[in-house]
């Protein structure tokens, strides 16, 4: 597949996604007319409704749902953790190389 050919997906900020949430569950859009009016998925605004529902509506469900605010910041800490554990590698690596020079 060439790179013409690949959908490049939108990035929304944290704080659009909270407010599409809030027209589903405070405004009482319906989750296909928050989709149209905003230009996104269907499938993309009921999973940011779920994860910005009430913490009581949210204990009903079968499996914990993160908000958004505790995805973004999830996503984060996990690309800050891989980023950490490579650096982390390199200085092995580096620590090897000096200590064998020493020899």
């Amino acid at each position: 597949m060439s790179n013409q050919n690949k959908h490049k997906r939108p990035k929304y900020t944290l704080e659009f996604k909270q407010d599409a949430a809030k027209l589903v569950n405070d405004k009482g859009y319906t989750h296909q007319q928050a989709a149209d009016n905003l230009g996104v998925s269907l499938s993309a605004i009921g999973r940011w409704a779920r994860a910005e529902q009430s913490p009581a509506a949210a204990s009903s469900a079968k499996k914990k749902v993160l908000n958004l605010t505790d995805q973004d910041e999830l996503t984060r800490l996990r690309k800050e953790v891989e980023q950490l554990r490579m650096e982390r590698e390199i200085l092995k690596k580096a620590a090897v190389f000096f200590a064998q020079e020493l020899e």
